[in-house]
């Protein structure tokens, strides 16, 4: 049985030196070190204005929405966008309301089915194939592992979109539905972790629901909404039994994990980032970085006279700019405006990959980095990991050698 424990990134093994990539936001005492409004980047000064704090505090990050994944890229952008029309047209407004209405939006694009239709339209624009996942779920099938499909979107986008993608494969019948001892669609997932929504049978034919309760899973049947209660007692399927892969650590990971199933986290961004920080660019500016921040300690712990007090301060002041400009240009390396996706700027864990550490108990950038693994594997990670079991650990000594 293929299973984890704790947190794993997993690679091709060739690959095994390398490390990871994602998207910006809080370290665990959330500092903030990046914060936009509309299509401006805030300066120190101006977040201290605004917050009072470069720090904000556990509960007040709770009443903040987190845009902290590749689905929300989107989403920011036409915020930003949307305030940005406000300010150039010199209109009032209130920021919650543009919010609450561009969410709204986004939902109804995702529940109505426009977003369905349009990649079902043009499904060579917007899905890739990739016969490695095929044969990733078929050695699954062939080693005797039960695999289930559990996604939020309607059945007959799901079925759209599979036919697509294995359009070329081979079947021993006629679906890609045969992967598959479980088939469930409009899960409703997050709330489908802790609601008693029952199963219902969909008739793929008819577009419509039985009325007859569901208390075994047929093969060939596809099943509409359910509940993790009612999925449980019918497989019965226990914790470290079943791993899960998803895409988005929250609607995805966070409900399983709870259940104490092994999860595990699909991150796409991953690999460009293992190749950042393989860079020599990097190694050099993150070696730098520990550099100043020695001198930096040294020049903090001695104790400065009122002779050579200015003197003290004036190095201190281009050790700080020196400071500012390398963490500016590491997150360049990533990306300009939301750096790298597991550290903030300051070197810091993530509020991203906080949550890898609360929810995935394995992240990966595609399934197909499994098949170079056996089913049975044990995987663990190093015992002396600081952050995450990616993270490159460069030490000042490099920079002089370079």
């Amino acid at each position: 049985m293929l299973t984890s424990i704790y947190h794993i990134f997993l690679i091709p093994p060739l690959s095994s030196t390398k490390i990871l990539h994602y998207g910006k936001c809080f370290s665990q005492n959330f500092p903030l070190i990046l914060i936009e409004f509309f299509l401006d980047q805030l300066s120190l000064t101006e977040i201290k204005e605004f917050y009072g704090t470069r720090h904000i505090g556990r509960d007040q990050a709770r009443q903040l929405v987190g845009l902290m994944d590749v689905f929300c890229f989107s989403e920011a952008c036409l915020l930003a966008d949307t305030v940005q029309h406000f300010v150039d047209a010199k209109l009032e407004f209130d920021a919650s309301y543009v919010y609450e209405d561009v969410n709204q939006s986004i939902q109804h694009v995702h529940r109505s089915g426009l977003i369905h239709r349009k990649i079902l339209s043009e499904p060579q624009k917007y899905l890739i194939k990739n016969s490695q996942v095929f044969r990733f779920l078929k050695m699954l099938r062939e080693k005797g592992k039960k695999l289930f499909l559990l996604t939020n979107s309607p059945f007959y986008f799901v079925d759209g979109g599979m036919s697509y993608l294995l359009e070329d494969q081979h079947f021993d019948g006629n679906s890609w539905r045969e992967l598959f001892d479980v088939v469930i669609a409009k899960a409703n997932k997050p709330t489908f972790y802790n609601s008693d929504h029952p199963f219902r049978v969909y008739d793929t034919q008819k577009d419509t629901l039985a009325f007859t309760a569901v208390d075994k899973f047929l093969p060939n049947e596809v099943y509409y909404h359910g509940c993790l209660k009612s999925f449980l007692q019918i497989t019965k399927w226990r914790g470290p039994e079943v791993i899960y892969f998803g895409d988005h650590l929250l609607s995805d990971l966070r409900g399983p994990s709870k259940a104490g199933w092994r999860t595990a986290a699909v991150i796409r961004e991953l690999e460009d980032e293992i190749e950042i920080q393989n860079g020599d660019n990097y190694r050099f500016q993150q070696a730098k970085l520990s550099l100043i921040h020695d001198l930096l300690g040294k020049v903090h712990a001695t104790v400065v006279s009122t002779e050579k007090g200015q003197v003290y301060r004036a190095l201190l002041d281009e050790l700080n700019a020196e400071r500012r400009q390398c963490r500016s240009g590491i997150r360049d390396l990533f990306n300009s405006s939301f750096g790298a996706t597991f550290l903030t700027d300051t070197g810091r864990e993530s509020s991203f990959a906080y949550h890898i550490h609360q929810y995935a108990d394995i992240y990966t950038s595609k399934l197909e980095n499994f098949l170079l693994y056996a089913p049975e594997s044990w995987l663990h990670p190093p015992h002396d990991i600081k952050i995450m079991p990616h993270n490159a650990k460069v030490p000042a000594s490099l920079f002089s050698s370079s």
